[in-house]
């Protein structure tokens, strides 16, 4: 009798990010469909997910736990901290061949890629730097509440933070100002930062783009208007969450192209023919949340949103 052939085992696709799953409805549903959009349906691949919860040193271990024969691809998302997680943990496993897909900032400064165009390292996915933005956010801060200074909201623990704060302090001399650096890295030090922000007499507050923080950013958000300080976020969803105003890429579009390169990795596609992709930030502003604190938005500001909610 002739032996069966063994039932193939269903392909893992790995998932690692720095936030809560609970913070990122919008963004994990564009993934998945990017996932559908490939030809990767429900039943004939798995997802393992890993999320940090902002807990960063645990990072290391649950990249490890992605790098095993039956995972045939890893999708980062979060940015830089966890996309350098990944990497090191590729170095130190024999699974060295297996090709990492992210959404995250500056990938050649983390090293996974050297070339957008025909990317190296078996590494592809989407530059979403907000960092590229923060220049403009002076600008906006200055067009918000003219004359007032400002401060940056920042995880230390995050790789980003560094690059943040140098550049933060780079665009506000540009308008004369010296940005208050607050820091946060558990939810219990938002409301401390917030009155630091309060004492110091800042007129405005940006906000890093850490995962952690978009994780909660209810909270934030919440906070903000208990002071009354206009803030200024990375993404659209604080915004949807009754957040002031945004400039930054759109998250779900970058989450819906890793679901799609992932997919497409997955069926046989070398990293190296999918470029790094590139998104341009938009502004989203919220009148609700202007009106909420007494904010006028200037109608200069307001032609240039590429989306108001009112």
């Amino acid at each position: 009798m002739a032996l069966q052939k063994r039932k193939q085992a269903t392909p893992v696709i790995g998932f690692l990010n720095n936030g809560s799953r609970a913070g990122f409805p919008r963004p994990l549903a564009a993934f998945q469909r990017g996932l559908k959009e490939a030809g990767c349906n429900g039943h004939d691949v798995e997802i393992d997910y890993r999320w940090a919860d902002g807990k960063l040193d645990k990072l290391p271990a649950m990249a490890d736990g992605l790098f095993r024969p039956q995972v045939k691809v890893i999708a980062v998302t979060g940015g830089i901290t966890p996309a350098r997680a990944a990497l090191d943990a590729r170095n130190r496993s024999a699974a060295k061949d297996i090709p990492i897909v992210f959404a995250g900032c500056d990938p050649d400064e983390v090293g996974l890629v050297s070339d957008f165009e025909r990317p190296d390292h078996n590494a592809t996915g989407v530059d979403v730097c907000v960092r590229k933005g923060l220049p403009h956010r002076p600008y906006l801060v200055n067009e918000l509440v003219p004359g007032a200074s400002f401060a940056l909201l920042v995880n230390p623990k995050a790789l980003g933070a560094p690059f943040e704060k140098k550049e933060a302090e780079e665009a506000g001399a540009k308008f004369g100002k010296k940005p208050l650096i607050v820091e946060a890295s558990a939810e219990s030090d938002f409301a401390p930062a917030f009155a630091s922000c309060q004492r110091h007499g800042v007129g405005a507050l940006v906000v890093h783009a850490d995962a952690f923080f978009t994780s909660r950013r209810k909270k934030i958000v919440a906070l903000a208007a208990r002071y009354k300080l206009p803030a200024i976020y990375p993404w659209r969803e604080y915004v949807e969450a009754g957040g002031l105003l945004s400039y930054g890429p759109n998250l779900a579009n970058a989450w819906r192209q890793v679901g799609f390169y992932s997919g497409m990795v997955l069926k046989g596609t070398k990293p190296a023919d999918l470029p790094v992709l590139q998104r341009s930030p938009e502004l989203v502003i919220n009148l609700k949340a202007a009106k909420a604190i007494g904010l006028v938005v200037p109608p200069r500001l307001l032609a240039q949103a590429d989306e108001i909610i009112e």
